[in-house]
């Protein structure tokens, strides 16, 4: 029988998926970042694509599609045909983006629902960070400081309710402190504007942050855990010093488009579940400041449905920041 008239007959008795998932990939595979090079996002979706290549041996480049606080980036994905050739690693703010829009009456570019959760990698809570040359050596003296001099202090975050912006705005409210923020494309950028004193703090995830912390530039103040992590012992959590239910982590996942079939859908958890046990990638994300955190299947997306509703109760209660 021809191969063509094969799969015809596949399709005609609902088997041409199962089918095209035992084929996949014939080619490149794109994996998404919605941000600029430097970023949470950025740093897990490397050492994951190369596992992938060496499993699949086919190209998976990472395309950095930032703009909008991730908005242009989740959307390209959202609307991408589900063919399991198009992949996003979404961070936390992919909840986040769809609520902020409704704040200010726009349509989101996309829903969440759009897209489905396949692999969580990472999933760490934030830090306040802070040049090591500054003032502060703690969060109450940060807290004190800010609190004195109201619009004084700056911090830099990846864009408007994006990844980094938003843990940042859960502090202000619950301290109420008048910080100036100052919004970039996306973590590398904010990074770059903290090391180079343009900026005075910012949240990020462990990795990003971590060679600059080994390096003496840069010192954190406080997590926003619900609990120490290994590491960061020294670190007290923002719940210990007051802050009841402030608590946010930055995690990073792959997603395919919803229109993914199952059978497919099945395919792609299988390869990341053998990036994940793959020596290289966990010590490439170890090297790079991230525990890895794999989770995938009803574990993945039971997680991802809690952590959003907690964090659109965040966004609903912070509101419209101009």
């Amino acid at each position: 029988m021809h191969r063509r008239t094969l799969v015809a007959g596949l399709a005609a008795t609902g088997l041409a998926p199962a089918a095209r998932a035992q084929e996949f990939p014939g080619h490149a595979v794109t994996m998404v970042v919605a941000f600029p090079p430097g970023g949470q996002g950025d740093v897990v979706a490397r050492p994951v694509a190369a596992g992938l290549e060496r499993l699949w041996k086919q190209p998976v480049p990472v395309v950095n599609r930032a703009g909008a606080s991730g908005e242009i980036g989740y959307a390209s994905i959202a609307r991408a045909p589900g063919d399991g050739y198009a992949l996003l690693m979404g961070l936390s703010s992919l909840a986040v983006i769809p609520e902020a829009a409704r704040l200010f009456g726009r349509t989101p570019a996309y829903e969440i629902d759009q897209l489905a959760p396949i692999a969580l990698f990472t999933a760490d809570p934030t830090f306040l960070a802070v040049p090591a040359a500054a003032p502060w050596r703690t969060l109450e003296e940060f807290v004190a400081d800010a609190r004195a001099r109201p619009g004084a202090i700056s911090y830099s975050s990846s864009g408007n309710y994006g990844a980094l912006h938003l843990p940042m705005a859960m502090l202000t409210t619950a301290a109420k402190l008048d910080l100036l923020h100052v919004p970039f494309q996306g973590g590398g950028p904010a990074l770059t504007a903290l090391l180079s004193n343009q900026v005075q703090a910012m949240t990020s995830g462990p990795g990003p942050i971590t060679p600059h912390l080994k390096s003496g530039a840069l010192r954190v103040l406080a997590s926003w855990g619900a609990k120490r992590i290994p590491g960061f012992e020294t670190v007290p959590t923002l719940q210990e010093r007051g802050f009841e239910g402030i608590e946010y982590y930055i995690w990073a996942g792959v997603f395919a488009p919803a229109t993914t079939p199952a059978p497919l859908r099945e395919a792609l958890r299988q390869a990341m579940a053998a990036a994940a046990r793959d020596p290289e990638v966990q010590r490439a994300l170890a090297a790079g400041g991230n525990a890895l955190d794999y989770r995938d299947g009803a574990a993945f997306e039971a997680f991802f449905r809690e952590d959003t509703a907690r964090l659109v109760k965040a966004v609903q209660r912070i509101g419209r920041i101009e």
